[in-house]
């Protein structure tokens, strides 16, 4: 083996041991969702779509705060299959998206199963997903979805960041 061989095998193995992680997105880092551009900045990392995917176990997605933001309510049983995408990504992309999910402080990141289909098949993965773990129990009376989208005719448009007021700690409004 030359050494360019080896230089060239050691940059393939190196990018196939970086995309290591299999996250579930089922809000606004989606396609054609506001946040979106999170997962295609190559500054933030490496992320591919890999398909899309259902939560195997149900759970509650709801709309909250004044701001519109989807939370998945950590409790499992009660709500929708919930439908999104999978993603994978490199240990860079995921730390990004902890900043931008403000894990564990907000959401919490957890593996969880999510039902992809291949072909002809359903397969099972294991995946990251943000849950908001302790909420605030008026939470499950909210309007639950299958499948959120920002301009859905529920009319809740999710309002970025940079457009809140960076004063404005809306975590009481979801959070125990």
């Amino acid at each position: 083996m030359t050494l360019s061989q080896f230089v060239n095998l050691v940059t393939v193995c190196d990018s196939v041991t970086l995309m290591t992680h299999k996250v579930f997105v089922y809000g606004t880092l989606k396609r054609n969702e506001p946040n979106h551009h999170w997962l295609t900045n190559p500054d933030h990392g490496s992320g591919k779509f890999l398909a899309e995917g259902t939560t195997k176990s149900k759970y509650p997605l709801i709309i909250g705060t004044k701001y519109n933001i989807p939370f998945l309510l950590h409790s499992p049983g009660d709500g929708h299959h919930v439908r999104g995408e999978v993603y994978e990504v490199d240990d860079t992309m995921l730390s990004k998206l902890d900043i931008l999910e403000d894990h564990p402080n907000y959401y919490v990141r957890e593996i969880d199963d999510i039902v992809i289909k291949l072909d002809s098949h359903e397969e099972i993965v294991k995946c990251w997903v943000y849950f908001l773990k302790n909420f605030r129990p008026e939470l499950l009376s909210k309007q639950q979805f299958e499948n959120y989208s920002s301009s859905g005719s529920h009319g809740l448009r999710y309002l970025e960041r940079s457009k809140r007021d960076p004063n404005d700690n809306y975590y009481p409004q979801v959070k125990k």
